[in-house]
């Protein structure tokens, strides 16, 4: 599978997956879908109300439908974090391919290019671009140096998947607390992330990083896996005794 590298807030590099073709034109029918299904319905409440009748109404309402269409792949990517509506029910999103989050530039860029990527070219160029470079990029993807991803599903930290703290658990290490939601919910990333890579670097990166950060030696009975299970433990006990 092909992949491309990111780099975390923690300085820790994790492989995502690069979105393949089919996602990507899966992606664009669910967008094409939204506006066809919005056409329906506007003609059809349109008619019902009279609306359609007059014809300085109809022309504008033509008129926003129309820019909502153009604008609405350069919107959604710039204020949805990189994905559309498409883009979003297929877990797929943009990014700049040294792992950052694409400027409002970068975005414009990619959102200019789709003239020659699909508009000029009967939605057939781009594909083609797509298919056959390296880090599956279109030509505004190239040219704004960004890419797309295949993601999963943003992970709040109630949505941590470790067993439940018991009322009776002794938390391990002191300082947790310098931790925030954000740390622990990347800390759980990096390990679901070893348990399908199993890469260890991974492991061994964040470690050394969360022991630095809150001053923490792990005793010598305690890998750096069981070390991190061991903190995100402690955080839940101790955000559990807060609430």
């Amino acid at each position: 599978m092909e992949t491309i590298q990111v780099n975390t807030s923690q300085h820790v590099d994790i492989d995502y997956p690069l979105a393949g073709l089919g996602e990507r034109i899966a992606a664009r029918l669910v967008d094409l879908a939204i506006f066809f299904g919005l056409a329906i319905l506007f003609f059809f409440f349109g008619s019902i109300s009279g609306i359609t009748s007059t014809p300085a109404i109809l022309y504008t309402l033509i008129i926003l439908y129309s820019a909502g269409y153009i604008f609405y792949t350069l919107v959604c990517e710039i204020f949805m974090n990189g994905q559309t509506l498409g883009k979003r029910v297929m877990k797929i999103r943009v990014i700049s391919v040294n792992g950052a989050q694409p400027t409002m530039g970068q975005y414009f860029i990619r959102w200019v290019f789709r003239l020659a990527d699909f508009v000029l070219t009967g939605q057939v160029l781009g594909l083609i671009v797509i298919a056959i470079t390296d880090k599956k990029q279109r030509i505004g993807d190239i040219v704004a140096g960004t890419t797309v991803i295949k993601t999963v599903p943003h992970t709040t930290f109630e949505h941590i998947a470790f067993q439940p703290v018991e009322e009776a658990y002794i938390p391990v290490f002191s300082n947790i607390e310098q931790l925030t939601d954000r740390d622990v919910e990347l800390i759980h990333e990096v390990i679901s992330t070893y348990y399908k890579t199993h890469n260890p670097d991974l492991i061994y990166g964040m470690a050394s990083r969360v022991g630095k950060h809150l001053s923490i030696t792990p005793p010598p009975e305690m890998n750096q896996l069981d070390f991190l299970t061991t903190v995100v433990k402690d955080y839940k006990h101790l955000t559990s005794k807060v609430d």
